[in-house]
């Protein structure tokens, strides 16, 4: 399902998809808290044509009547794909990746955040993002992702 929606061009499986994410994010939510999601480098962004992480944070956000920030982060340098790499060379893959956009610092510092994503395998994108937030001074930083990948390391 998750493929499908990141590779597949499967953008129906969103709505259903935050609607339950949203169910499941209870504690990690505040009134002034701002959903944003993990952000894509221009160049696969004009390929795929879309940010899945976008599109799930943008209805995420509708269901928690939250605002979203889709371009408060930006992927700087194109990064490759991680699907083969370990959790050493996926986290050596983000470094000074992502940052804040400089036009929603305002937006980001003080707030506490939820940064959304597809699908999560060793945390490294995340946390070059949350890396990223804490940098501008979000109050707190959490995240929220569709899928979690198992594994072995």
């Amino acid at each position: 399902m998750v493929l499908s929606l990141k590779h597949g061009d499967r953008l129906d499986i969103a709505l259903p998809a935050a609607r339950w994410m949203a169910q499941k994010s209870g504690p990690l939510i505040c009134p002034d808290t701002r959903v944003i999601p993990v952000p894509l480098h221009w160049r696969r962004l004009a390929l795929r044509r879309y940010n899945q992480a976008a599109v799930l944070g943008q209805k995420l956000a509708m269901a928690l009547g939250l605002p979203f920030l889709p371009d408060a982060l930006l992927r700087v340098r194109p990064t490759p794909m991680q699907k083969d790499m370990n959790r050493e060379q996926r986290f050596e893959n983000q470094s000074a990746a992502i940052t804040i956009n400089p036009r929603a610092a305002n937006q980001i510092a003080h707030h506490p955040l939820l940064i959304v994503d597809d699908v999560m395998t060793t945390g490294a994108t995340l946390s070059a993002c949350t890396e990223a937030c804490l940098a501008a001074n979000a109050r707190a930083v959490n995240v929220i992702v569709l899928a979690r990948v198992a594994r072995p390391e």
